[in-house]
Order: structure tokens, then C-alpha cells, then sequence
């Protein structure tokens, strides 16, 4: 993965958390002070904000029109649905505020459809100058024009992304140019604070790139599909490595054809995974170490990993037989997670026709705690292992196929709470054939959940459920 390497200077000072403790310290005449200084002072910010809208019959036709280098807190950038893409590229280099982040929304169409930013012919606009314009359609960080500056509380929405993929060409700073392989839809060299929700990132390299200087992402309702290149592992639908990151709501299909890159791989400490359809790829979930990255290794959020609620599917396309990868990749094995995979309320269904493998584990030093899962493989439980290799394996009250092994072949690690397993031929799903997996009342998973620990059910806001497998309810 790409190293982007950049001074942390521009870190914000106070949390939430801090400007409480200040508030709660002060005498109430003090801190009524503060408050109205601050109630007025977002007031001023707010009333210089500008909504610049972009589209048919807008005073801005194109997105070079708008001033990418002059964004402030507050402001809002409104791209609206046309039938012709906006075959134009920019980069976002500008920081928002917690009360008044910068805004960068599509306006959908009369159908619902999508503003689409194609990088496949695009040009850049002439105001703007930025590196790695053969990595990114939309670019997070790392610019000459505007000046540098680490991008703080942005939000990205309700766009469609699409394009950035050899043999593609755009016109940048080095006149017209081609994508790179590893070339994603949205490319995050830097961030504080980022939020991309309901954008569908496709027909790129990676769908979704993040370098590991970025810190608190949250990717909520996205649908991210046919991504990758052909015959190279090195492409993902999603590859991502920040300090905090949050996937949630999202929609996982297939890579590209002849792609065979994994879905969903992720290099962060403090990795949540909660509430996605997860369909396809080499591996559903590829979660390895921060090699080189010590800021996040160092982090006590990087030896715990939240995974849950998802619906995780094993095509037959498939070339690895594991469905989820956990530890390193690096061959640098001091920097694996070396940590726990809290990994529940998921329903797992594997397709594949060959062996399929719930879990890899990169070392001993690598665990799963998998509680409340429905385990499903459609030839079979005899084609379905728990893990081979190392690590260790705690399983507590879930559905796994009748016939199922531990492992096939060399193990070192051990799988403890075998008893608690239930088996059998089918979990009672309410319609496999069409992907409806819903549980009929008479499902032997309705009602077998049993009670998550007090740290994962507080820390993590999980809905409750008395069922095994995930919820469904988005």
C-alpha cells in the first residue's frame, strides 16, 4: 500500500470529550460566557456560508466553477443530476469545522439517479494543481493549489463515482495523462474527520483508497462494486488504513470480472464492520497489519477489530477458499494485529463448490470470538472448515452447517466451544435462491441468540436481537 507521509501539525486539539471536561471546570457565570461566545460565533459562521450549486440552469455549469481552494466551514457544494457526467476531477484540500463541516452533495435526479463525476476524459480545473491526479476522480488531501493543509470535517454525499481506471486518460498537471492501476474513485491521502455516505463508487482500480494519515472516517450507505484489475491481487473494491475507521450500511457486489482483488481490505486500528452486504471478492474481508504505519500499531484500538451484523457471501468465482483474512500480510510479523476479531450477529453463506474456509489467521498471537453466526454452505458442511493454521478460535452458540471440520490439514491453534454449536441442513432462511436471507418463524436460529458480553453490546451500540445471524433491518 502506498506510503503518503505527512506531519500530524495540523491535528485538532480538543475532543468532545475535552470541551466538556473545560465547560464543567468553570464557575456557571464562566461557563454561560463561553457558551454564548460560542452559540454567537457559530452564528457568524453560519450567516458567511455559501451554497455554490452546480448544474443545468445554475449560475456554476461545470465543477470548475467552484472555488475547491476557497471552501470554508459551513459551505456547500450542491451538484446537480444531469444526464451527461461531469467528466471533471478536483481535489479537496480545505478544512470545516465539528458545528459547520464542508459539504460536497449531489442533488439526485426525478428517478433518484445519481450525479455522475466521471474521471474517464476529465479535465482539472485550472485554479487547482495537486499530485496524483493519476490516483484519484476525487482526491482528499495533498495539494500545491490550494496550499497544503490537513482537511478537517467533510463530508462527501449522494454521488456517483466512476472512471478512474487504465486505459482511461484525464488532463491534469502534466497535460493529459493515464490512471494508474491502483487509481481509486475517491483517493484519502489525509483526513480529519471524513464522511462519505450514499456515493456508489465503481469502474476503478480501487473503489475507495485511504492512506493511513487519515483519521475518523465513517463510510455509511454506500454501494461499492466492479472495481479491481484484471489478474492483479493488488486492487480492491476498498482498501483503507486510518486511525478510526467505521463501514456501515454499505452495499459490497463483485469486483470486476477477472478481478481478483479482495472486497472489503482494511490495514486501521479502531475497525468497526457493522451492518454491510459484503458479496464476492478474493477474500469478503481482508484485515491486515499497518506495516510501517507505527502511529496506528501503537494504538490500543489496532489489537481490537468489530465485525458484525453483516451479511457476508462466498461466490464460486472464487479463487481463496477463506472468507475472512485477519493478522498481516506483510511477512513483517511484529506488526500483525496480533489482537481479537470480535466477530458476531453474521450471516456467512458460502456458494463456492470447492473448499471454503470461515477464518485464516496470520499467527498464535491472532484470535476470534465468534458468537451468534449463522455459518451456511450451500454444497455442504463437509466443505466447510473454521480456520486452518494458526490462532484461536472461541465460537459461543452459533448455526454452522451439519458435517462441518474445525480445519483441514495443519493446525496449531485450538477452537474452543464446540458444544455450543448448533447444525444442521438449512438455517431457515426465507428465500436463499433470491438472496432473501431472513429468517422463517420456524428457523432453528430464531430465539438461539445468546446474551454478547457487557463491553460489546455498551461499547458498540448493537441492536438487540434474539436471533442468531444478522438482523437484516437496513
Amino acid at each position: 500500500m502506498a506510503r503518503l507521509r505527512d506531519a500530524n501539525r495540523f491535528r485538532v486539539a480538543f475532543s468532545p470529550g475535552c470541551m466538556d471536561w473545560l465547560t464543567n471546570s468553570m464557575s456557571p457565570s464562566t461557563s454561560m460566557s463561553l457558551g454564548l461566545a460560542l452559540f454567537f460565533a457559530g452564528l457568524v459562521n453560519s450567516a458567511f456560508s455559501t451554497e455554490f450549486e452546480v448544474g443545468p440552469g445554475k449560475k456554476l455549469t461545470s465543477l470548475g466553477d467552484v472555488p475547491w481552494g476557497g471552501l470554508t466551514p459551513g459551505d456547500v457544494v450542491s451538484i446537480a443530476w444531469r444526464v451527461e457526467p461531469y467528466r471533471e476531477k478536483f481535489v479537496l484540500c480545505v478544512r470545516g469545522t465539528a458545528e459547520h463541516p464542508i459539504v460536497v452533495r449531489g442533488v439526485p435526479g426525478p428517478n433518484g439517479e445519481l450525479p455522475v463525476v466521471d474521471g474517464r476524459d476529465a479535465t482539472t480545473p485550472a485554479t487547482l494543481d495537486y499530485w496524483g491526479g493519476e490516483r484519484s476522480v476525487i482526491k482528499v488531501g495533498g495539494a500545491t493549489k490550494p496550499a497544503d493543509v490537513m482537511p478537517a470535517h467533510l463530508v462527501i454525499e449522494n454521488l456517483e463515482v466512476q472512471g478512474a481506471l487504465p486505459p482511461y486518460s484525464f488532463t491534469g498537471r502534466k497535460g493529459v495523462q493515464k490512471y494508474l492501476p491502483g487509481a481509486a474513485a475517491i483517493s484519502v491521502e489525509k483526513v480529519e474527520h471524513l464522511v462519505i455516505r450514499r456515493c456508489v463508487l465503481h469502474d476503478s482500480g480501487n473503489g475507495l483508497f485511504v492512506s493511513h494519515s487519515s483519521r475518523d472516517l465513517l463510510i455509511d450507505g454506500c454501494r461499492i462494486y466492479d472495481n479491481g484489475i484484471e489478474k492483479d491481487i493488488y486492487e480492491h473494491n476498498s482498501y483503507t488504513e486510518a486511525l478510526g475507521i467505521v463501514f456501515q450500511n454499505n452495499h459490497y457486489g463483485p469486483l470486476r470480472a477477472g478481478c481478483p482483488g479482495n472486497n472489503l481490505k482494511d490495514r486501521s486500528a479502531g475497525l468497526v464492520v457493522r451492518d454491510n452486504w459484503i458479496e464476492g471478492g478474493n477474500r469478503a474481508l481482508d484485515l491486515v497489519d499497518a506495516a510501517d504505519a507505527p502511529e496506528i500499531c501503537a494504538s490500543p484500538a489496532y489489537r481490537d477489530t468489530y465485525v458484525y451484523g453483516n451479511v457476508l457471501i462466498k461466490l464460486d468465482d472464487a479463487i481463496n477458499g477463506q472468507v475472512i483474512h485477519y493478522g498481516g500480510d506483510s511477512g513483517k510479523t511484529g506488526w500483525y494485529r496480533k489482537g481479537t476479531l470480535h466477530f458476531f450477529h453474521n450471516t456467512v453463506v458460502s456458494r463456492r463448490g470447492a473448499n471454503t474456509t470461515l477464518f485464516g489467521l496470520s499467527t498464535d498471537d491472532e484470535s476470534v470470538d465468534a458468537r451468534n453466526n449463522i455459518f451456511w454452505d450451500k454444497p455442504g458442511g463437509a466443505k466447510l472448515a473454521i480456520c486452518d493454521g494458526p490462532g484461536h478460535v472461541a465460537l459461543a452458540a452459533n448455526w454452522i452447517s451439519h458435517g462441518w471440520v474445525g480445519s483441514r490439514g495443519f493446525r496449531k491453534g485450538d477452537i474452543t466451544g464446540v458444544e455450543t454449536v448448533l447444525t444442521g441442513d438449512a438455517p431457515g432462511f426465507a428465500d436463499e435462491a433470491h438472496d432473501d436471507f431472513h429468517l422463517v418463524p420456524e428457523s432453528p436460529c430464531v430465539g438461539a441468540a445468546a446474551a454478547l458480553p457487557p463491553e460489546l453490546s455498551l461499547s458498540q451500540g448493537v441492536k438487540k436481537s434474539n436471533d442468531l445471524g444478522a438482523s437484516l433491518g437496513h
